[in-house]
């Protein structure tokens, strides 16, 4: 055997390789037995990629929430400076041709029907506080990457809102169903919308009912890059690839616009407040046009499990 060419070959150090197991140790370990959420750490890159894998309907019920909170609470403790490396944080969806419905809306009907105003406003107040604490990107030097490969409904919408980049794939669509039964988005979308986009196309986003695509997302800045369908983790991954030398910069841009933006938890959760006050206004006609985008969004589910 030509010994030219093993030494061609790289060896890696058993002090890299200590290194590299440290790393690993170093994760929060927890991470990866989230319920619902499915955790996976690229340490060549420092990306922590997450995707959401709801049981039943792909919404934000109370379990997922959960597994958000103890999310959030571990990537905080365990990553950034002196600790475990984390440069981008990156949410998908294994549900298919589904990001997410957005609120628990069977939920929502139980606590209308039920006059229960504090739950309302915990469940708003639990996802605002989410919804904050991921534009300030945990306070960790980071760049946020929301990855849409299917419908982004409601709050599944307003959520990735909070993200610094959005990374479509272009049959993805996004809407905000809420005005067809009554009702407002209540977590976010007027807040962030207003800020991106300026309050007559907020509004007009908001009321229209209107399915918008990909493209329409992207022509109007809120995608910030497209891909073909399938190849959404591909584009991610490039567009890592070619942030890496511009990171500190594209990090310290974000946070910039942030400052511009004044965004504080408390408009969200007074905003919350609102939505829960109209939402108990809701007739009976109107929960009964919830309860059918229930069910259609439930046949969804189903389809999805039998796959």
């Amino acid at each position: 055997m030509d010994s030219s060419a093993s030494k061609a070959i790289p060896l890696i150090s058993e002090d890299e390789l200590l290194a590299e197991s440290a790393l690993h140790l170093a994760v929060p370990q927890e991470l990866f037995s989230l319920e619902e959420l499915d955790v996976l750490y690229d340490d060549r890159s420092a990306t922590l990629w997450t995707f959401m894998t709801p049981e039943g309907r792909p919404s934000f019920t109370p379990a997922m929430l959960d597994d958000f909170e103890t999310w959030q609470s571990l990537i905080a403790s365990g990553f950034g400076p002196g600790r475990v490396p984390l440069r981008y944080l990156v949410l998908g969806s294994r549900s298919p041709d589904v990001f997410c419905y957005g609120g628990d809306l069977a939920l929502f009907q139980r606590l209308i029907r039920e006059g229960d105003r504090v739950g309302l406003v915990n469940y708003g107040h639990r996802c605002c506080a989410i919804l904050d604490r991921n534009i300030r990107t945990l306070d960790i030097p980071m760049l946020t990457v929301g990855l849409v490969q299917g419908a982004a409904l409601g709050g599944g919408f307003e959520a990735l809102l909070s993200f610094d980049y959005i990374v479509a794939e272009r049959q993805a669509t996004f809407g905000l169903p809420e005005i067809m039964f009554g009702l407002f988005p209540g977590m976010g979308a007027h807040a962030l919308l207003s800020r991106k986009l300026g309050s007559a196309m907020a509004d007009r986003i908001i009321v229209s009912n209107e399915t918008f695509t990909a493209e329409q997302m992207y022509e109007m800045g809120v995608v910030h890059a497209l891909a073909e369908p399938g190849d959404g983790v591909n584009a991610v991954r490039d567009f890592v690839k070619r942030s890496e030398r511009r990171h500190a910069g594209l990090v310290g841009s974000r946070r910039a616009i942030k400052q511009v933006w004044n965004l504080e938890l408390d408009e969200l959760n007074r905003i919350t407040e609102l939505w829960a006050d109209t939402a108990l206004q809701l007739r009976e006609q109107d929960l009964k046009v919830m309860s059918r985008l229930v069910a259609a969004q439930g046949r969804v589910a189903e389809r999805i499990a039998a796959a």
